[in-house]
């Protein structure tokens, strides 16, 4: 598998207007629209900073992931994301070591990404998002 680098990290906010307070109008990262990714009941907001980008993630309904992630844990870092080069190969080799996974395959994510989770049982209790753009 070949990590190419970190692509984002996933904030869970109450929404992302009030997220862009802090992360665009204070500390100045670019702020580039949102995009509501309906399968996941989520509305996300990309900030990019480097080669990475900060992701803002708001929930369109109570019972969807990050919904229930801020009742759960409250608001804050809901997952780190690493670009892949191709991720059915990743996925495949995790697969191989045993790697607990939360995607068998991958699936589509904000910005016409394919993205797959592992578990946080896996990985020290860090949820971990690959995806390949």
């Amino acid at each position: 598998m070949k990590i190419l680098h970190i692509d984002h990290i996933g904030v869970a906010v109450n929404s992302n207007a009030e997220g862009k307070k802090f992360w665009s109008d204070i500390l100045g990262l670019p702020y580039e629209g949102e995009e509501t990714v309906a399968e996941q009941k989520v509305t996300t907001a990309f900030m990019p900073v480097g080669e990475a980008e900060v992701e803002l993630l708001e929930s369109t309904e109570p019972d969807g992931p990050i919904g229930k992630f801020i009742e759960k844990k409250g608001l804050g870092i809901h997952h780190i994301a690493f670009r892949v080069e191709d991720i059915d190969q990743a996925l495949a080799e995790l697969k191989e070591k045993g790697v607990q996974l939360i995607d068998q395959t991958p699936r589509k994510g904000a910005g016409g990404a394919r993205i797959a989770f592992l578990h946080p049982k896996a990985t020290g209790g860090v949820l971990v998002e690959l995806c390949q753009r």
